[in-house]
C-alpha cells in the first residue's frame, strides 16, 4: 500500500512539472510555432539544456543546419529528418526574434527558409 501511495505521489509531482519551461514568446506563438518548439524541446533537451542553443547568440540558419545535422548523428538523439525540419523552422523564427532584439536586419542572407542539410533528407 505504501509503495502504491508513493508511486501515485511521484506520478502527480511529475505531471505537475510540465516538462521544460517554455520561453514566454514561444508560449504566445502560433500553434505551428508551438508544435515546432515542442519537437525542439523534446529532442534537444535529451542531450543538453535548452538554454544552450537558445542563449548561444547564434542567428545564422546555415550554422543551425550544420549544428542540427551534427546533433542528429549523435547516438540516442532521436532526431529524425522530419524532426530536423521542425527544429530548424523553430530556430529560424527564434533567430529572427534575436536579430530584432539586437537591432540587426531580419532580411539578412543568413536567415533563409530552413531546410535540412542534403545529408538530412534520407530516412530516419
Amino acid at each position: 500500500m505504501k509503495v502504491r501511495a508513493l508511486a501515485l505521489l511521484v506520478a502527480t509531482a511529475l505531471l505537475g512539472c510540465g516538462g521544460p519551461s517554455m520561453d514566454p514568446e514561444v508560449a504566445s506563438a502560433s500553434a505551428a510555432s508551438r508544435a515546432d518548439y515542442d519537437v525542439f524541446a523534446l529532442r534537444c533537451s535529451k542531450c543538453h539544456s535548452l538554454a544552450r542553443p537558445l542563449n548561444s547568440g547564434i542567428d545564422d540558419d546555415g550554422y543551425w543546419r550544420t549544428y542540427v545535422a551534427k546533433m542528429r548523428r549523435q547516438p540516442g538523439s532521436g532526431i529524425s529528418a522530419q524532426d530536423s525540419v521542425a527544429i530548424l523552422r523553430f530556430l529560424h523564427q527564434y533567430s529572427i526574434e534575436q536579430r530584432r532584439r539586437k537591432g540587426k536586419p531580419v532580411d539578412s542572407p543568413a536567415l533563409t527558409a530552413p531546410s535540412p542539410a542534403p545529408s538530412e533528407t534520407g530516412g530516419s
